[in-house]
């Protein structure tokens, strides 16, 4: 089995109807490649992790890299997420990493994860990349009382094994802190990470990696890939590259029939937003939910939600098993009774822009940034929904390793990325997955 979904979502000509592409504006010139070409590093896959291993390349090693993408830079993950740079990239709870890798290395994952969302910081401040940052920190808003109980575990945890304060906010106090819903029994207030608007950092990071010597192909999907000797030729609709070394980095769009060390070794799984109008200061304020703050609620087939500069709502959420153009407007129609039920208030408001994308989980629940076994192939991948700020650091990072320079990664990283048991039953163990998440998450659990 190739793909898992339905051919729609791997439509690379078709332009996201997304509200990211209606305000970015156009991005940097990345024609199609035509004829055959030799470099030393192909990047397959234009978003924030080949991006910023192309950047790191040009600026630390002086090695040109190119750069496909099936669609337009830009198209998949990284100009279509939530624009949450945070904390993530791994679905285990701490407590399992804790358990599995020790506690050192465990606290190592948790500095990297804090070194990403620096990482994009810097990024867009030294390079005068205007992405519609929004304030430090992320509300996670509890959906069940049991859930705001486990507040008080949590923040001590962060406090005690990674230094980290965070603040338990009350139910009766979200309305003043601009943070109420209809379905929230509290929140816990972590201090790290920031919101953006994905696709403009995408363009502005594909600006810089040309200038430091990259090139960009987009709509040059990898339709074969063969050996030549050590190096590997990947051919596209109108030409080929031949490179000594790849870098994949195609997160939840990545197919099985892209190369056989990939096939089986990921779910890509779809993720749904919404955009309304701009919300009036009125409707803001009568919802009692007018804070710019980055949000999630805390269920398992979660919801992730904030106003964007303008004051219209941005509201997504896990789910959906059929990427197909039917189960695509029952998702909407999900997405818009979920919004009201959550914020009454806005019940009825226009919604501007719905949209899809594929996120990508591995077997282990963990991301993996790793080589394959000749070593001439790099890869980051399994971002569980969460890219930004791991991706962009992570891309960076495999730049480094191709420079030449040792990595000392944590373990929970640093594992080769496990294959799924019978993986052409991966839809199947969804299915299963989000009935029984579905059940923890109306009991609370």
């Amino acid at each position: 089995m190739s793909d898992l979904h339905h051919p729609s979502i791997h439509a690379y000509d078709r332009p996201v109807d997304s509200w990211w592409a209606a305000s970015a504006g156009l991005g940097p010139a990345a024609p199609p490649l035509d004829g055959d070409v030799t470099t030393d590093v192909a990047i397959i896959g234009g978003g924030y992790t080949g991006l910023n291993a192309a950047l790191t390349l040009g600026r630390e090693a002086k090695t040109s890299a190119l750069v496909l993408d099936a669609a337009a830079i830009g198209w998949g993950a990284s100009g279509r997420n939530g624009g949450f740079c945070c904390l993530g990239s791994s679905k285990l709870p701490w407590s399992a990493i804790i358990k599995r890798f020790g506690l050192a290395e465990a606290q190592g994952f948790f500095r990297l994860q804090v070194a990403a969302i620096e990482h994009v910081r810097s990024l867009l401040r030294d390079n005068a990349i205007d992405a519609d940052i929004g304030p430090d920190g992320e509300a996670r808003l509890a959906h069940h009382p049991r859930a705001a109980a486990d507040f008080v575990a949590d923040a001590a945890l962060y406090r005690e094994l990674f230094g980290v304060t965070c603040e338990i906010v009350p139910k009766e106090a979200l309305r003043a802190r601009g943070l109420n819903s209809a379905e929230a029994h509290g929140a816990l207030l972590e201090p790290l990470g920031f919101p953006l608007h994905p696709l403009k950092y995408v363009h502005g990071l594909a600006r810089l990696a040309q200038a430091a010597g990259a090139r960009l192909h987009g709509q040059s999907p990898v339709v074969q890939w063969t050996r030549e000797g050590r190096r590997h030729r990947l051919a596209t609709p109108k030409g080929s590259v031949l490179a000594d070394r790849v870098v994949v980095a195609t997160a939840g769009f990545t197919r099985d029939a892209l190369h056989p060390d990939f096939s089986g070794r990921l779910l890509p799984v779809l993720t749904n937003i919404i955009t309304t109008r701009p919300l009036t200061a009125p409707e803001r304020a009568a919802q009692g939910f007018d804070s710019l703050t980055m949000c999630a609620d805390t269920r398992n087939l979660l919801h992730y939600f904030r106003l964007l500069p303008d004051g219209r709502m941005m509201f997504g959420a896990r789910g959906g098993i059929s990427a197909t153009p039917a189960a695509q407007a029952a998702m909407r129609a999900q997405l818009i009774g979920d919004l009201g039920r959550m914020f009454p208030v806005w019940r009825g408001v226009e919604i501007s822009h719905f949209w899809r994308g594929l996120t990508d989980l591995s077997f282990d629940l963990l991301p993996h940034l790793g080589t394959t076994e000749d070593g001439s192939v790099h890869y980051l991948l399994a971002f569980h929904g969460n890219g930004v700020a791991m991706g962009s650091l992570g891309g960076s990072l495999i730049g480094r390793r191709l420079a030449g320079q040792k990595l000392d990664l944590p373990a929970p990283i640093a594992q080769p990325i496990p294959r799924f048991p019978f993986p052409a039953l991966r839809q199947t163990y969804l299915r299963a997955a989000y009935a029984g998440l579905g059940i923890k998450d109306r009991l609370g659990r």
